[in-house]
Formats: structure tokens, C-alpha cells, sequence
């Protein structure tokens, strides 16, 4: 149990970062469960990023149940039915499932994330949305819950402290090993209204449990994973195009070809993404696979956005695209990728990038970061309090457990499919990217089962893999009709050598049996269910 020597305040949980895993959390554990949090943010202005603007529709699913479905009302949030996927003078549509309406459902709110169409039935839809907006109101949620139950306060957290307030150090290396003995008893922050003055004591935060959620760039994340493997595949490069009906002024056509959808351009060498983020933007993304972007300020990566990526860019979009070039509304920011590492720490863990990353070319981050802050909410509310370091250590190793399976197989499908979206000039890799595009084509069960594991909707994984052997094995049957020939047997040995070569080195970095067969494990993921309770939103703690 951690006790303040100071006889100050001990909160039940520190939350370090109010983005949208931080915010999430520290929202359901005050709100529903009755939780005393302290949510600590180096910056509480509205944030300007270029990703983590489309929330997929289990992502959706996951707010309401958390209570915070209002987040995406009032910021000229779009709705998502799907995606477009254009491949050199082809393109394909696919919409996201549509389900019976079940009239015994005794919810009696709207399913936010749901619009019944003439049927009766409901269209599952994402939403998209500027980033900012979408994180403020959550901000402003965890301000709505009250001071005397969740305080946010503006500081840079520097460093774990133990149950003394002394530096916290990794005596053993926080790791699957554990660090048992050594528990963490909160953090020291330096408040921003101090954040220019010298020799200013650290402000120290005493919590039975510290949540790290500060984000991709996180400065807390090797104190508790000694070597992270992170890997850097590519860049994405942001446009901000503003869109309408018909033409502009200048004659550039703004409308998205497929309205209310996200679109995947599979160009060369890698995709461009075009999706609506309000009413009268659309947000372009180009992936570019490189060490080091061609730089600005000698236009150079201007010349290669008009030279190389505009000319496969559609025709509908292409005029928008150049004058937002031409504007210079240009951005970037560095792609990463992270498999969860499960580690043992007593009484802090991680959520959101700063534990786990994809490459955010499926929009799952966000999905994953609201789906682990219900699921760890939901396994925490069985505990009385958190005052007990050993129980609550069981609940957090049950939790890394427990979600593996989900959240592997949306990190296993982004990484997977930005593979074979990206062009080699091998005949394989151009048969495995065709063979995928036409089997989505397909319909049925061929575009419904991925489309619902992109959507958060359905992630198995074994459904996933699944999906990617018979993406395959229609590849290679093509080759081999009508007849064999030497060349097609080649080509299809090739691609599904290939296609094990993605897939498996992914799976096997998320960890082959957490991920198929985590009760192998011999820990106790049952812990996700509750004994004597029922869970509400949030995890909301009710009596039986």
C-alpha cells in the first residue's frame, strides 16, 4: 500500500497524459466507479495533429461504453460507412456490415454508432473528425466529473516516485520478469505555471496505480521497458484539403468520390489515404517510405508531391490536392510501430501509443486505445480499492492477458495490409497486392469478414489469418489457370513464401501464444469477469 509520508493526499490512480486514452480512463474511473484521480497533461491546449482522426465504428462502440458517446457531438464530426480502395484504373466500395436490429435491447439510448436504413436495420459507421476538437471534449468531460473526484492539473511528470517520495529506480529492469519489491507509489511533476522558473521543487502525486498514457513520444516508457523495439517504417505527409460541391473557384473539383468514406489509394510505391474530417474538409495523408523526407524548404518534397503522387492521386481530387501543395499546407510526422510488451511492474502499467503501436494506416490506434481503457476499467472495478499492491498486479497481468488477442489482431491486420499495399516492382508482391484488392471486390463473406476486423467489429485472429491465407491462395490459383505454367508456379511459390514472410514475423513479435492461446498462460484472464457484480458503462461498480 502506498501512504504519503507526508500526509498528503494519496490518490487511487495517477493518469499521466489527457489524450484520448488518458482522458478515457481517468473519466470511467471517476465517473462511474467513484475513483479519487489525478490526471496530469504537459499541455492542456488544443492539440493540431494530422493523425488520430478516425475512430472506427468498435471504436465507437467503446465510447458509449465508456460513457463519453457525447465526445464526438458538436466538432462537425463525419460518419464513416466504409472505405473506397482505387488501384491503378480500378476501384471498389466496401461498407462496413449491417446488422438486425435487436428490439429486446433494453438500452434505451440511440446506438450512436448505428443508423437504421429502410429495412430496420443498422449501418455501423466510424466517425471522423479533426483530432483536436475530438480530445478537448474529452478534456472537458474529465472536467465535468468534479474536482473532488478527478483533478487535472498542467505539468511535465518527470520521474516515478516510491511510497518515501524518493526518485523511483528500475532495480531489476521492468520486465516480464517483474519488479517486484520495488513498487511505484506515484509520480513528480513540474507544474507549466512554473515551468520557466529555476530551482523549483517537483510537485509529488502519491497513487496506489500510475497510468502511462503520454502518447507516442513517451519519456516514461523506458523506466518501465528497458529496450522497446520500435521500428520507424515510414512517413505520413498531411494535406488539409477543403471540400464542397461541384468546383471551386478555381476549377479544383473538392467532392469525395464515395461520400462519407474513407479512401485507400494503392499507389507507387505506397498508399495515400483521402478521408472527410468536418463538413467542408478532407484530410489527405501520403505514406512515404524513407529514412529521411525529401525536404521542404528546397521544395523538394513539394516537387515529389506534384511530380510523383498527384498523377495517381483520382481525378475528382487531384485539382484540391495540387492547390493545397501549391498552398503549402504541408505536414509530417514519423510512422512508428511497437508490439505491446508485457511487462511487471507493482502498481504503475501503460495504455495507448505509449504502450502499443500500428502503423495507423487502418485508423485502429484510437480503437485499440478506447477498447483496452473499457477492458481495464471493467477488470478494476472488481476491486474494493487499490491499496492492496498484489491484487492489483494480479488485475493488470490478467488485463495484458486478456486484451491480446483483440488488440493483436488490429496491430497484426494494419501491419499485414501496409505490406502488401506497398509496391515492391516484385511479381509477386504486384500478384499479392491485385489478388487482395479483387478478392475485397468480391463481396459477401470476402469484403464482410476483413471489413468487420478493420472496424474493430470482429478481431479474431484467427479469422484474420484466415483472410490473408485465402487472399493468397485466390492469388496464386489465378496464376495457375487455366493451365500451370513454369512461370505461374514460380510466381505463386513466390507470393506465398511472401505472404508468410509478412504475416508471420508479426505475429510471432505480438507473441504467437498470447495471441491464439492465451490460456496456456496459466494466468488468470478470468479476472475480466466480474463475481457478485454487474458492470455498467465505464466498468461502473453496481450491486448484484
Amino acid at each position: 500500500m502506498c501512504e504519503s509520508s507526508t500526509g498528503g493526499v494519496v490518490y487511487d490512480c495517477v493518469v499521466v497524459g489527457a489524450g484520448i486514452a488518458g482522458c478515457s480512463v481517468a473519466y470511467a474511473l471517476a465517473k462511474h466507479q467513484n475513483r479519487k484521480v489525478l490526471l496530469v497533461e504537459r499541455d492542456l491546449t488544443e492539440p493540431d495533429r494530422i493523425v488520430g482522426e478516425l475512430l472506427q465504428p468498435g471504436g465507437v462502440r467503446a465510447l458509449k461504453e465508456l460513457g463519453l458517446e457525447h465526445c464526438v457531438e458538436n466538432i462537425d464530426a463525419q460518419q464513416v460507412y466504409g472505405y473506397a480502395i482505387f488501384r491503378d484504373d480500378k476501384q471498389t466500395c466496401i461498407k462496413y456490415p449491417i446488422e438486425e436490429n435487436n428490439n429486446n435491447n433494453n438500452d434505451d439510448d440511440e446506438n450512436e454508432d448505428e443508423d437504421e436504413d429502410e429495412g430496420g436495420k443498422k449501418k455501423l459507421a466510424g466517425r471522423s473528425f479533426h483530432n483536436g476538437r475530438f480530445v478537448r471534449r474529452l478534456r472537458e468531460a474529465c472536467a465535468e466529473v468534479g474536482e473532488h473526484r478527478l483533478k487535472m492539473v498542467e505539468g511535465t511528470v518527470r520521474s516515478f516516485v516510491t511510497e518515501t517520495g524518493d526518485l523511483w529506480e528500475d532495480r531489476k529492469g521492468a520486465s516480464a520478469s517483474g519488479n517486484e519489491g520495488n513498487p511505484i507509489c506515484g509520480v513528480s511533476y513540474k507544474p507549466k505555471s512554473q515551468e520557466d522558473a529555476e530551482d523549483v521543487d517537483l510537485v509529488t502525486a502519491f497513487a496506489h496505480l500510475t497510468i502511462v498514457c503520454d502518447g507516442m513520444y513517451s519519456t516514461l516508457r523506458k523506466s518501465l521497458i528497458r529496450d522497446p523495439k520500435i521500428e520507424l517504417p515510414s512517413f505520413f505527409v498531411g494535406l488539409l484539403m477543403k471540400r464542397g460541391e461541384g468546383k471551386d473557384d478555381d476549377g479544383c473539383e473538392i467532392a469525395l468520390p464515395f461520400p462519407n468514406h474513407g479512401h485507400v489509394v494503392l499507389a507507387d510505391p505506397s498508399p495515400i489515404l483521402f478521408y472527410p474530417i468536418s463538413s467542408t474538409e478532407t484530410r489527405c495523408l501520403i505514406d512515404i517510405r524513407a529514412k529521411k523526407l525529401p525536404r521542404v524548404s528546397t521544395g523538394e518534397l513539394a516537387a515529389y508531391l506534384r511530380e510523383k503522387v498527384a498523377p495517381q492521386v483520382p481525378q475528382a481530387l487531384r485539382g484540391a490536392f495540387l492547390k493545397a501543395v501549391d498552398e503549402g499546407r504541408v505536414r509530417s510526422m514519423q510512422n512508428k510501430l511497437m508490439p505491446a510488451e508485457v511487462f511487471t511492474c507493482d502498481g504503475a502499467l501503460m495504455l495507448g501509443d505509449a504502450f502499443n503501436m500500428r502503423h495507423p494506416l487502418t485508423g485502429g490506434g484510437m480503437t485499440v486505445a478506447l477498447h483496452d481503457s473499457k477492458l481495464l476499467c471493467d477488470m478494476l472495478a472488481q476491486l474494493k480499492d487499490f491499496g492492496s499492491k498484489p491484487v492489483v498486479t494480479r488485475a493488470t497481468k490478467a488485463f495484458h492477458t486478456k486484451r491480446k488477442p483483440w488488440a493483436a489482431t488490429i496491430n497484426t491486420l494494419a501491419n499485414a495490409l501496409y505490406k502488401v499495399f506497398c509496391r515492391t516492382g516484385e511479381e509477386w508482391n504486384e500478384e499479392m497486392q491485385s489478388a487482395c484488392f479483387d478478392y475485397l471486390s468480391l463481396g459477401g463473406m470476402y469484403s464482410q469478414g476483413p471489413i468487420s476486423l478493420l472496424g474493430g467489429l470482429n478481431p479474431r485472429p484467427f479469422v484474420l489469418v484466415a483472410h490473408f491465407f485465402m487472399v493468397a491462395l485466390y492469388g496464386i490459383g489465378r496464376l495457375l489457370r487455366p493451365f500451370p505454367t513454369p512461370k505461374g508456379l514460380v510466381i505463386g511459390v513466390q507470393l506465398l513464401m511472401g505472404a508468410c514472410a509478412i504475416i508471420l514475423p508479426i505475429i510471432r513479435a505480438e507473441g504467437i501464444v498470447r495471441v491464439f492461446a492465451p490460456f496456456l498462460l496459466g494466468e488468470k484472464a478470468a479476472m475480466g469477469k466480474t463475481k457478485g457484480r454487474q458492470q455498467g458503462p465505464g466498468g461502473k461498480r453496481k450491486a448484484a
